[in-house]
């Protein structure tokens, strides 16, 4: 089976980070084809290999600069194209959901703890002195990261046995048939050119990377809106006239401070309150040259027939709200709208991010 793309969108734009990792080993890639004659000079791919792969006992005696060169080293064109494929079709999303710079360290991270768990099964094995390169064990993070996150997304796949077709698997299903595949090629081949206990470590600190941010970081609150602007229209968005976005709650803005004012019956003291601020969740406000479009996370929903939006011209303000089990209810405020006849085009939902888009006169 061979990923082609999945239907996960974006909300925060392009994944610049994602992008400059693929170019970024692409380009050493070409680097090595040069320095070792396309891997024939066998000296001058050994040295490689020593000076900048990352050697079991040596990563157990605490080289971690070698894990990170490693990283960004293949041993072939198919072991380059493979990675960056995976990477390109799973790594948008991550970047999406943890923002650029969180990711490119999470990245990293996997990478090491792939590396170790790779160190112990070599040594363990006799295998301690074998360098091991490729970016695998940090794009089984990934994965690992997107199962938590997305299962529900679907992964258009070319399947090929006695045919050769396309088909849409969820995530929930194909990603864990790919890690068990790793869980028994590794037993059957402990020793091989594979490091399959660097995509099982890698995949599974992705999987608690995942579950931390899901279950534990990741809060619903109320925050300000991000607001981007086409090249040919960027504006500086902290300039603008009041664009505070509104919940139920009461927001008020002031010069350098926002105050949140909700009722809440029924409670004993403020111990009994908690908040947090989430800068992953909040909606972001795309602006045309005869629209707006609005995108939010509301997940848990079935389907976009559970939302509704309407727009309020007195409070020039966009409610979005749903009828289902999984209740939300935000208010987006829009000040520059000048048209009163708003009217609300579309409301499209997928893999938890809803959008909506309204057509208006612009100022």
């Amino acid at each position: 089976m061979f990923p082609l793309y999945d239907d996960n969108q974006r909300i925060h734009g392009r994944p610049y980070v994602t992008y400059l990792l693929i170019a970024t080993n692409a380009i050493i890639f070409v680097v090595e084809v040069i320095i070792t004659g396309y891997f024939h000079n066998t000296a001058a791919t050994n040295a490689m290999l020593e000076n900048y792969g990352a050697i079991p006992y040596k990563v157990l005696e605490g080289d971690i600069p070698s894990v990170i060169t490693s990283m960004f080293l293949h041993g072939g064109l198919a072991h380059l194209i493979g990675n960056m494929l995976f990477l390109f079709i799973f790594g948008d999303n991550i970047e999406d959901k943890f923002g650029r710079i969180k990711y490119l360290l999470i990245y990293i991270g996997w990478g090491i703890a792939a590396a170790l768990a790779h160190s112990f099964v070599a040594v363990s094995v006799g295998g301690g002195e074998i360098p091991a390169i490729g970016a695998s064990g940090a794009i089984s993070g990934v994965l690992g990261a997107y199962l938590v996150l997305f299962p529900r997304a679907k992964i258009f796949t070319i399947v090929a046995a006695f045919f050769i077709t396309t088909v849409r698997i969820p995530a929930i299903a194909y990603i864990p048939f790919w890690f068990i595949l790793q869980v028994i090629l590794g037993f059957i081949d402990q020793t091989g050119g594979v490091a399959y206990a660097a995509h099982i470590g890698g995949f599974l600190a992705g999987v608690l990377t995942g579950y931390v941010f899901k279950n534990v970081i990741n809060r619903y609150g109320m925050v300000t809106p991000q607001v981007r602007y086409p090249r040919t229209d960027r504006q500086d968005v902290t300039n603008m006239q009041d664009m505070t976005i509104h919940t139920q709650p009461e927001v008020i803005k002031g010069s350098n401070f926002y105050e949140i004012i909700a009722e809440m019956p029924g409670l004993v003291d403020q111990s009994e309150i908690q908040a947090n601020y989430d800068p992953n969740t909040q909606p972001e406000v795309i602006k045309g040259s005869n629209f707006y479009e609005i995108i939010a996370e509301m997940p848990g929903l079935v389907d976009q027939s559970e939302i509704q939006a309407n727009y309020d011209p007195n409070t020039q303000s966009v409610r979005i709200f749903t009828s289902g089990s999984r209740k939300y209810d935000i208010n987006v405020r829009i000040s520059d709208i000048q048209d009163e006849n708003i009217k609300i085009d579309q409301i499209k939902y997928l893999n938890g991010i809803v959008r909506i888009r309204i057509s208006n006169q612009l100022s």
